[in-house]
Protein backbone atom coordinates (compact mmCIF):
# COMPACT_ATOMS: atom_id res chain seq x y z
CA UNK A 1 0.00 0.00 0.00
CA UNK A 2 1.21 3.28 -1.12
CA UNK A 3 2.22 6.18 1.80
CA UNK A 4 0.38 9.04 2.24
CA UNK A 5 3.12 11.26 0.42
CA UNK A 6 3.15 9.26 -2.44
CA UNK A 7 -0.40 10.85 -3.54
CA UNK A 8 0.20 13.74 -5.51
CA UNK A 9 -3.77 15.49 -4.79
CA UNK A 10 -2.81 15.08 -0.83
CA UNK A 11 0.68 16.73 -1.35
CA UNK A 12 -1.14 19.51 -3.24
CA UNK A 13 -4.17 20.31 -0.53
CA UNK A 14 -0.74 20.14 1.77
CA UNK A 15 0.73 22.80 0.13
CA UNK A 16 -2.03 24.36 -0.53
CA UNK A 17 -3.22 24.60 3.04
CA UNK A 18 0.85 25.92 4.28
CA UNK A 19 0.22 28.61 1.52
CA UNK A 20 -2.96 29.86 2.64
CA UNK A 21 -1.69 30.10 6.04
CA UNK A 22 1.70 32.36 5.18
CA UNK A 23 -0.46 34.62 2.65
CA UNK A 24 -3.49 34.95 5.66
CA UNK A 25 -0.37 36.14 8.04
CA UNK A 26 1.30 38.67 6.02
CA UNK A 27 -2.47 39.71 4.51
CA UNK A 28 -3.75 39.53 8.88
CA UNK A 29 -2.70 43.72 9.74
CA UNK A 30 -4.65 44.86 6.50
CA UNK A 31 -7.79 42.35 7.63
CA UNK A 32 -7.80 41.03 4.43
CA UNK A 33 -7.72 37.32 3.89
CA UNK A 34 -6.32 35.18 0.97
CA UNK A 35 -9.76 35.55 -0.90
CA UNK A 36 -9.94 38.94 -0.75
CA UNK A 37 -6.17 38.95 -2.24
CA UNK A 38 -7.42 36.31 -5.32
CA UNK A 39 -10.08 38.68 -6.03
CA UNK A 40 -8.17 41.63 -6.16
CA UNK A 41 -5.08 40.39 -8.39
CA UNK A 42 -7.82 39.10 -10.58
CA UNK A 43 -9.43 42.43 -11.32
CA UNK A 44 -6.43 43.61 -11.67
CA UNK A 45 -6.58 42.19 -14.65
CA UNK A 46 -9.45 43.40 -15.75
CA UNK A 47 -11.21 46.59 -16.48
CA UNK A 48 -14.50 45.43 -14.57
CA UNK A 49 -16.00 42.03 -13.84
CA UNK A 50 -19.65 41.19 -13.23
CA UNK A 51 -19.72 39.00 -9.52
CA UNK A 52 -20.95 36.15 -11.65
CA UNK A 53 -17.67 36.18 -13.33
CA UNK A 54 -15.67 36.79 -10.24
CA UNK A 55 -17.23 33.44 -8.80
CA UNK A 56 -16.53 31.61 -12.28
CA UNK A 57 -13.29 32.66 -12.05
CA UNK A 58 -12.10 32.37 -9.09
CA UNK A 59 -14.10 29.44 -8.37
CA UNK A 60 -16.39 30.71 -5.44
CA UNK A 61 -19.61 30.28 -4.05
CA UNK A 62 -21.46 33.86 -5.77
CA UNK A 63 -22.57 34.46 -2.35
CA UNK A 64 -19.36 34.38 -0.85
CA UNK A 65 -18.36 36.92 -3.73
CA UNK A 66 -20.80 39.40 -2.57
CA UNK A 67 -19.05 39.89 0.77
CA UNK A 68 -16.06 39.66 -0.31
CA UNK A 69 -16.59 42.44 -2.59
CA UNK A 70 -18.37 44.41 0.05
CA UNK A 71 -15.25 44.18 2.45
CA UNK A 72 -13.40 45.26 -0.61
CA UNK A 73 -15.85 48.23 -0.81
CA UNK A 74 -15.42 49.12 2.55
CA UNK A 75 -12.18 49.61 2.34
CA UNK A 76 -11.77 51.15 -0.63
CA UNK A 77 -10.44 48.90 -2.74
CA UNK A 78 -13.22 47.69 -5.27
CA UNK A 79 -16.13 49.94 -6.38
CA UNK A 80 -19.23 48.44 -8.12
CA UNK A 81 -19.84 50.76 -11.22
CA UNK A 82 -23.20 50.50 -13.63
CA UNK A 83 -22.08 47.98 -16.71
CA UNK A 84 -21.52 49.70 -19.81
CA UNK A 85 -23.13 46.46 -21.68
CA UNK A 86 -26.44 46.57 -19.22
CA UNK A 87 -27.07 49.63 -16.67
CA UNK A 88 -29.15 46.93 -14.63
CA UNK A 89 -26.13 44.95 -13.87
CA UNK A 90 -23.10 46.27 -11.62
CA UNK A 91 -19.37 45.28 -12.59
CA UNK A 92 -16.70 45.31 -10.13
CA UNK A 93 -13.56 47.30 -10.62
CA UNK A 94 -10.45 47.85 -8.83
CA UNK A 95 -10.21 51.09 -7.39
CA UNK A 96 -6.71 53.67 -6.81
CA UNK A 97 -7.09 52.18 -3.19
CA UNK A 98 -6.87 48.70 -4.23
CA UNK A 99 -4.19 49.28 -6.90
CA UNK A 100 -1.94 50.90 -3.75
CA UNK A 101 -2.46 47.84 -1.78
CA UNK A 102 -1.18 45.83 -4.16
CA UNK A 103 1.71 47.70 -5.36
CA UNK A 104 2.67 47.57 -1.70
CA UNK A 105 2.09 44.13 -0.90
CA UNK A 106 3.73 43.01 -4.01
CA UNK A 107 7.76 42.24 -2.15
CA UNK A 108 5.77 41.00 0.89
CA UNK A 109 3.75 38.14 -1.28
CA UNK A 110 6.67 37.22 -3.38
CA UNK A 111 8.73 36.80 0.04
CA UNK A 112 5.69 34.26 1.23
CA UNK A 113 5.77 32.86 -2.19
CA UNK A 114 9.74 32.10 -1.31
CA UNK A 115 9.77 30.97 1.38
CA UNK A 116 6.87 28.20 0.52
CA UNK A 117 9.05 27.53 -2.17
CA UNK A 118 12.37 27.73 -0.41
CA UNK A 119 13.24 24.18 -1.45
CA UNK A 120 13.32 24.65 -5.08
CA UNK A 121 16.24 26.23 -6.96
CA UNK A 122 14.53 29.28 -10.11
CA UNK A 123 14.49 26.45 -12.39
CA UNK A 124 12.71 24.35 -10.52
CA UNK A 125 10.42 27.26 -9.48
CA UNK A 126 9.68 28.03 -12.81
CA UNK A 127 8.49 24.75 -14.01
CA UNK A 128 6.67 23.91 -11.27
CA UNK A 129 4.96 26.85 -11.62
CA UNK A 130 4.21 26.31 -15.38
CA UNK A 131 3.22 22.97 -14.83
CA UNK A 132 0.46 24.47 -12.07
CA UNK A 133 -0.65 27.18 -14.90
CA UNK A 134 -1.00 24.05 -17.47
CA UNK A 135 -3.33 21.89 -15.03
CA UNK A 136 -4.51 24.55 -13.90
CA UNK A 137 -6.03 25.90 -17.34
CA UNK A 138 -6.96 22.49 -18.47
CA UNK A 139 -8.72 21.59 -15.47
CA UNK A 140 -9.99 24.18 -13.53
CA UNK A 141 -11.49 26.53 -15.85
Amino acid sequence: MRGLHADTGYLLYRLGLRSGQLFNSFLQESGLRLRHYAVLRFLATTPGALQRELSASLGYDPSAIVGLVDDLEKLGFAERRPSPADRRSRIIVLSEGGRAFLRDTDEAGQRVTNELLQPLDPAEREQLHALLQRVTESGLG
